[in-house]
């Protein structure tokens, strides 16, 4: 692990990425619209039940050879996403007890492919060296022809790409209803995993958890709405916010007159350092079963049904 603490100062390209391919993908808008429809009439309170276990292919793209992490630490990052995704992670005892009954459980596993996709067996695991010294959210890493690798099938396999990003980006993630060729997360390959380049703060995987989070279809817990109090994560049981945290807050951190327990700062969806990040929220797991039921069913053996029009509940305010 370095030692020598890693300075960001774009923690997330998300909603930067959002933003472009609505812009500049007609189709992107129409399948957002759709999304968030469904979305926002998934049941509350409707859960599912059973654990879905998501192939993942890592994309390790490098230019100096201290970027061409092993193994080992790749491993060490599927190893969170399966603790945090599950409640599994020891630090969530960190809640602060008025936040305890939101914790919840995705019911999510992940597991690196052992299938490529002409039906070879794999590592899960590709690595191309690329004359490209730094990367930022413009998908360039997502094709072989600019310089990084090319996905695999998107309906199939979660495609995590880790690389050098220039700029002060920490990842990005694209959400779902976009182009197949470039669906998927891009990491930092310095906040991936908890060993080897992994450097504090952000060497807890928490970085992953949170892209990972976003291809779920989950927005920033504040609503990315600046430091503002209107914006919304349309998920109810997260109180409202006054921007992102950094760092490790102090409970309780009030802002938006979200008095006496402020913000959900310790939120994977948040922008605290991994330190702090344990959680996701019971609202935040529904959400994410709406879109598993929707538009990434392909990763269910048997996708939910949606919910007949006279079942539909209002959408979280």
């Amino acid at each position: 692990m370095s030692e020598e603490r890693l300075e960001i100062t774009r923690w997330c390209g998300t909603m930067s990425t959002h933003h472009r391919l609505l812009e500049t993908q007609p189709r992107y808008a129409e399948a957002r619209d759709g999304i968030e429809e469904r979305a926002a009439a998934w049941r509350r309170g409707k859960r599912r039940e059973t654990t879905v276990t998501i192939p993942v292919v890592v994309h390790v793209v490098w230019h100096e050879e201290s970027q061409n992490i092993a193994d080992e630490q790749i491993h060490s990052q599927i190893e969170v996403l399966n603790a945090d995704f599950r409640m599994r992670n020891a630090d969530i005892a960190t809640v602060p007890e008025p936040f305890e009954p939101l914790v919840a459980d995705a019911r999510i596993e992940f597991v690196l492919a052992d299938t490529d996709p002409d039906g070879e067996p794999t590592g899960g695991i590709t690595r191309t060296r690329t004359e490209t010294a730094m990367f930022d959210s413009d998908d360039a890493v997502k094709h072989a022809d600019s310089g990084g690798a090319d996905a695999w099938p998107a309906d199939r396999y979660l495609n995590l790409w880790v690389c050098p990003l220039g700029g002060g980006l920490l990842g990005y993630a694209q959400f779902p209803g976009g182009d197949p060729e470039t669906d998927g997360v891009v990491v930092n390959h310095r906040g991936f995993g908890t060993t080897g380049t992994a450097t504090a703060p952000f060497d807890g995987g928490r970085t992953t958890v949170h892209e990972i989070g976003h291809w779920l279809n989950l927005r920033h817990i504040w609503g990315d709405d600046g430091e503002g109090c209107s914006g919304s994560d349309f998920v109810d049981d997260t109180p409202n916010q006054g921007g992102p945290n950094r760092g490790v807050p102090e409970f309780p951190k009030i802002s938006c007159d979200n008095a006496p327990h402020g913000d959900l700062f310790m939120n994977f969806m948040d922008y605290s350092d991994d330190a702090a990040a344990v959680m996701f929220t019971e609202g935040q797991t529904e959400r994410m079963d709406a879109c598993l039921a929707g538009p990434r069913s392909s990763f269910l053996e048997t996708p939910n049904e949606p919910a007949e029009p006279d079942d539909l509940e209002p959408a979280a305010a």
